[in-house]
């Protein structure tokens, strides 16, 4: 399937209902095709052909989301951007990317002005929603351009290229395929509770996992209800008033939620699936979301180069038949998907029995073309024919996947293996704790010394031998931290993710 397969395959449903909404406005399913048949032949005729990179920088917006499938339908690539990057961090993907178009918001016009002069590849500039220097007005652009339908045949399934961070600190462009998403979108549908036309409220960057998760719902004529910027507040006045089914929340903002005064007073009661992945999240702090909010829940497990459905925790995951809560399953990242195959994998490349402790690899149709004009790193994230994450992790007796660590992030104390999210789990458990992040400092003694770095809730205080007690009542001594600092809050990136080498370089460079 190509990008436009989903936008038309909802609309033959109806093409009148509503398909991406903001601020109360509505794009129709037919506007969005027209929209896109008339984005296919503008980028036509301006000699972007198929199998050309086009890059989007644009905040959550229907009209910016709308030209991915105007991309699709001329046979280009489209190329997420995030808007927070830095302009040398654009600049770079973009130049890795090949990019020959960019569809850009007027705001980005000061980023745009710096990046310009370093990417002569950069033949279209076009200003979704104004104008700017060296860019040519959106309504210009697509004047002339006929509404009937019309597409360009793809050279090749490769669908998106998207950026991703690698060892050395230089991206890497993931290159996904439309064999890719249509896997991720079947998974999606197989994995999750989807009853009637489904409502997805899209808070997070459409640029990531809220972006993806888009196109499993338009094939089922769903409306997708877009927030421009992220608020907390009308996020849940929203689901009341919109009678959300479906939506996303990386883990720190479910923490935030939580702690905001308006969830008591909210009627959540639409909420078919709320998804929760791109980092660990607090097993404690998930049991009370559950019960404050309902077995609503579902976890995803997966990477740009096998987006989002390596494993699965549906809703019904989460508690046992009898309504209990599953607490035995939530520091888990639930059972491997149906189409993809999931081991443990030695050093060595031996592939290692159940409940041993090793890299966790993939393989199958949701796995990645390779990475653009990388043959070496293809080669090596492909070694002895899987996909390598770089995950720790172990499958249970029961097939639920449990990942440790981060391979970088494994801490060696005294000889131990130590995993950082175990200990981050314990410290969670403490009533005081909104986030943390652990850490292994130099140690002339011990090699690495366990490090945490402790975000409270407002208002609260705990001493430093209180959360290490915590703990220790649980790990034992030698996982304990032998130092804990609390911070007022923990640097983070575009999408929420804590920064552990920000926090380790600052750590360094202070002496600690």
């Amino acid at each position: 399937m190509r990008l436009t397969d989903y936008l038309d395959k909802g609309a033959s449903l109806d093409p009148a209902a509503p398909c991406l909404t903001m601020g109360g406005k509505s794009l129709s399913y037919g506007d969005v095709r027209e929209l896109s048949w008339r984005v296919g032949r503008a980028l036509d005729r301006s000699g972007i052909g198929p199998g050309d990179k086009v890059a989007i920088l644009s905040g959550n917006d229907p009209v910016s989301f709308g030209c991915v499938f105007g991309i699709s339908r001329a046979g280009a690539v489209w190329c997420p951007v995030n808007p927070r990057n830095e302009a040398a961090e654009n600049s770079e993907l973009l130049d890795l990317f090949d990019c020959t178009c960019l569809l850009v918001q007027e705001s980005f016009a000061p980023l745009v002005s710096k990046i310009l002069p370093r990417l002569p590849k950069l033949t279209t500039v076009v200003c979704l929603d104004g104008s700017m220097p060296g860019a040519v007005p959106f309504s210009d652009w697509l004047d002339g351009a006929g509404t009937e339908p019309w597409e360009a045949t793809p050279p090749d399934d490769m669908v998106m290229l998207v950026g991703t961070g690698g060892t050395t600190g230089h991206p890497k462009a993931v290159m996904l395929s439309g064999t890719n998403v249509e896997t991720m979108s079947a998974l999606t549908l197989m994995s999750y509770p989807f009853t009637g036309r489904p409502r997805y409220l899209a808070l997070a960057p459409l640029t990531h996992a809220a972006g993806v998760l888009c196109f499993p719902v338009l094939t089922l004529g769903g409306e997708i209800v877009i927030m421009p910027s992220p608020d907390l507040g009308e996020f849940l006045a929203l689901v009341e008033r919109r009678r959300i089914t479906h939506t996303f929340l990386p883990p720190t903002l479910i923490y935030l939620m939580l702690d905001n005064p308006a969830l008591a007073d909210s009627d959540l009661s639409s909420l078919q699936c709320l998804w929760y992945g791109a980092a660990p999240m607090s097993a404690t702090k998930l049991a009370e979301a559950i019960t404050r909010i309902g077995p609503v829940f579902g976890q995803l497990f997966g990477q740009s180069e096998a987006p989002m459905m390596i494993s699965t925790l549906s809703p019904a995951d989460h508690v046992h038949a009898d309504g209990t809560l599953a607490h035995e399953r939530f520091t888990s990242a639930g059972r491997p998907t149906p189409l993809t195959q999931v081991a443990i994998m030695s050093e060595s490349g031996e592939l290692l029995p159940l409940g041993e402790r090793g890299e966790i690899v993939v393989r199958g149709s949701l796995v990645m073309l390779g990475y653009y004009k990388n043959p070496a790193a293809t080669a090596e994230a492909g070694a002895h024919g899987w996909h390598h994450t770089g995950d720790i992790g172990f499958l249970d007796k029961d097939g639920y996947l449990f990942i440790v660590d981060r391979a970088k992030d494994m801490i060696i104390t005294g000889g131990f293996n130590v995993y950082s999210a175990e200990v981050e789990q314990a410290l969670m458990a403490h009533p005081a704790v909104q986030d943390c992040a652990v850490i292994g400092l130099p140690h002339e003694k011990w090699g690495e010394q366990i490090t945490a770095v402790v975000q409270l809730h407002t208002g609260e205080t705990a001493p430093a031998d209180e959360l290490r007690a915590t703990v220790k009542e649980r790990l034992g001594s030698v996982k304990t931290p032998k130092q804990v600092l609390i911070w007022p809050d923990l640097p983070r990136s575009k999408i929420g993710k804590v920064l552990k080498t920000e926090i380790r370089k600052q750590l360094l460079d202070d002496g600690a």
